[in-house]
């Protein structure tokens, strides 16, 4: 599918103040009149944007069945404002519960790819701390929460460390892109604050994790861990024995299409008798 479906032009929020205002650019598409489904929410990974393939087809997956979508470039990614370098998981929860809050849907699913996923968690937890709307179910590709305690710092080598200490950040060769990929400490010590895997994550929602078996950035066993920590949800885990981390072949994609129908579904039958008629379009 194309971006072509949606001719809307991005929006912009702002959000913070001062110094640390930032432009946020967002791709809205409203839901077709009387579809009560939930609005979907994409969040991207860690240097990716909202014009990426998995992103483009679930907006095409909401034009297919009128429902609402929404989709979001954190600050120092895409269309957005910000710099990079100034990038936590704090600030990009921030972005993005502020993009949500100011589209105001009923009910959501979250879509979160690798880091989206971290954010798409503790989106969750904040959604029943501070209220907000309901979260209706998730699908999680590749998910890396804790990606920077469980799966970098363990691994940094002396050079990284020293460049850590010395310069504030480290570069470290992307096999997606001719530029370094860049981790500063800021968003190393944030990480921590926003530690997920260190007790039971209740989202009261049922789960979908996708996960890659050839994934080099985030090992399947990661994803395994994660399911230990939701023991209060309905969660799917669904290996790809030959996926890799992106997960954006075109199989790839019908197994994401097919987990988020099968997420719409499961919000439909939960609903009141007079929605149970919109299911059939699901199935």
């Amino acid at each position: 599918m194309s971006d072509q479906l949606s001719n809307a032009q991005p929006q912009f929020l702002t959000v913070g103040e001062g110094e640390a205002a930032r432009e946020i650019a967002m791709l809205v598409r409203p839901a077709q009149a009387g579809n009560g489904a939930p609005a979907l929410v994409w969040l991207s990974g860690y240097r990716s944007d909202m014009s990426g393939t998995k992103a483009v087809e679930l907006d095409g997956l909401a034009a297919e069945l009128g429902l609402a979508c929404i989709r979001l470039d954190y600050s120092g990614h895409g269309l957005s404002g910000g710099s990079f370098g100034d990038g936590t998981i704090s600030r990009w929860l921030e972005e993005a519960l502020a993009v949500i809050r100011h589209v105001a849907p009923e009910r959501v699913i979250l879509v979160g790819s690798s880091m989206g996923g971290w954010i798409a968690l503790r989106l969750a937890q904040e959604l029943v701390r501070q209220g907000g709307p309901k979260l209706a179910g998730m699908v999680l590709i590749a998910p890396a929460p804790d990606f920077t305690s469980e799966l970098i710092e363990p691994n940094l080598k002396a050079k990284e460390r020293k460049s850590l200490a010395e310069r504030g950040y480290f570069e470290e060769r992307s096999q997606y892109s001719p530029e370094p990929s860049i981790y500063t400490r800021a968003l190393i010590e944030d990480g921590r604050k926003n530690r997920v895997l260190d007790g039971i994550i209740e989202t009261g929602c049922p789960v979908h994790i996708l996960q890659g078996m050839k994934d080099a950035d985030v090992p399947h066993a990661h994803a395994m861990k994660l399911v230990e920590h939701l023991p209060a949800d309905d969660v799917v885990l669904t290996f790809v024995r030959d996926g890799d981390h992106r997960l954006s072949r075109p199989g790839d994609i019908a197994l994401l299409l097919s987990a988020v129908k099968g997420i719409i579904r499961s919000s439909t039958n939960r609903q009141m008798p007079a929605c149970m008629a919109e299911a059939d379009k699901f199935a």
